[in-house]
């Protein structure tokens, strides 16, 4: 009878409910948040992993804006289905630099987590023309426009900058080269000692198939070419997997 009285006593008193119900939310919060001020880092560090390269953050801002995100998610769930079908499931750390993630609840098409290197340039030039080219069950709209809009950035070391005060690694030599960085990612046989120094497993050469301009197209496509491709799943198991 005590209990069933205390009970009535709480749910009959509003203030009370109320004040013990931001007590509970309060601990459950504390629960929540205050281990991750306890402890180095909530995501541990991979090796491979490291901020896009000026020419794949345009490329993911063109993937942003024209609504990529909508269909396709970047994460593969470890389920043996998921594994099977797309590979090694998805990392936590391959995520980091990513303001906002591309992990997704939704898929129209196929996930892209490890899309980088499974097909051609020149298969992602036909997809991005006429997806139906290659895909002929495809629901995809195309995207010619792609290849005949000229990049623009200008404003490409804003956009380092911006990054870095959030947190990604760009330092003043990664802001400094910005520019020259993506030209050289894009433009075939140009001098890429800096940017693979700056941007490991950066993939350099003319993406769209049009070397005289560097086309919304070439930036893509070097996005989606770089998708997966950063850690050596092989030596997921081994001890200096970690850094």
């Amino acid at each position: 009878m005590a209990k069933k009285f205390s009970h009535e006593t709480i749910e009959k008193n509003s203030i009370l409910l109320l004040v013990l119900t931001l007590i509970v939310v309060a601990i459950g919060g504390l629960v929540e948040i205050v281990p991750t001020f306890l402890i180095k880092s909530t995501i541990e560090d991979v090796k491979g992993v490291r901020p896009y390269s000026p020419l794949e953050l345009a490329g993911r801002n063109i993937y942003l804006r024209e609504g990529c995100y909508t269909c396709h998610s970047q994460m593969i769930r470890s389920l043996r289905s998921e594994v099977e079908r797309y590979g090694h499931y998805s990392l936590a750390a391959e995520s980091k630099y990513d303001h906002p993630f591309q992990w997704g609840s939704k898929r129209t098409g196929p996930d892209l987590a490890r899309v980088g290197g499974k097909y051609s340039d020149e298969w992602h030039r036909l997809h991005m023309e006429d997806p139906r080219a290659v895909v002929p069950e495809s629901v995809m709209p195309g995207y010619p426009f792609l290849a005949t809009t000229p990049l623009e950035y200008r404003n490409v070391k804003k956009g380092l900058t911006a990054l870095s005060l959030a947190g990604v690694p760009y330092d003043e030599d990664h802001i400094d080269n910005a520019r020259a960085d993506l030209e050289a990612q894009a433009t075939p046989d140009a001098d890429t000692d800096g940017l693979m120094q700056r941007y490991p497993k950066a993939v350099a050469r003319d993406f769209d198939g049009n070397p005289a301009m560097i086309s919304e197209l070439d930036a893509l496509v070097a996005y989606l070419q770089m998708l997966g491709t950063l850690v050596d799943f092989n030596a997921y198991e081994n001890a200096d997997f970690r850094q």
